[in-house]
């Protein structure tokens, strides 16, 4: 017995379907594709703080564990051959600050007053200025092998709301 044939307009709807379902796909995801470039691009020509949160992976990288519930949260990544380094910002609570510098493997006490641990070269990188008069403290944690070395300033003017600044730098 042979094979019954299928009606006319079953062939002229599923083979259309065959072909242009998958050139759809191929066409969305280019222009997805196309749109993810464009935001990369802009994200690396950045010359100044981003005023949003570090994705986890960067924060995890570079070891900047942000207290949850911080505010004028704000980033620049920077890259080269042998060097790359995140700058981060964020207001956080005492109690935030505390967190911080254990998770970073520090203490206030640690903070030396009237000291700030950004460079020169750092803070016009980022566009920070770090004021005299006003109440910094800072630390500078050096770490071995693959780990981030941080430069952590505090301005403490209003102790119970503390902004951290932070440049986090792998070496390559």
């Amino acid at each position: 017995m042979e094979p019954r044939k299928p009606p006319r307009w079953v062939q002229w709807t599923v083979v259309p379907l065959l072909v242009l379902v998958p050139i759809g796909y191929v066409l969305i995801s280019a222009d997805q594709s196309r749109d993810g470039g464009v935001s990369m691009q802009k994200k690396a020509a950045a010359t100044t703080i981003t005023h949003y949160w570090p994705n986890k992976v960067q924060r995890s990288i570079y070891e900047i564990p942000i207290p949850g519930g911080s505010k004028q949260v704000g980033y620049l990544e920077t890259n080269s051959w042998a060097t790359s380094t995140l700058y981060v910002q964020f207001q956080t609570s005492a109690g935030g600050l505390d967190t911080f510098l254990a998770q970073v493997g520090t203490s206030r006490e640690a903070l030396k007053d009237g000291t700030v641990t950004v460079t020169a070269k750092q803070q016009r990188t980022v566009r920070w200025a770090f004021a005299s008069g006003d109440q910094w403290a800072g630390v500078k944690l050096t770490q071995h092998g693959d780990k981030p070395d941080h430069r952590i300033t505090v301005d403490l003017k209003n102790p119970n709301y503390p902004m951290v600044y932070v440049v986090s730098t792998m070496n390559f």
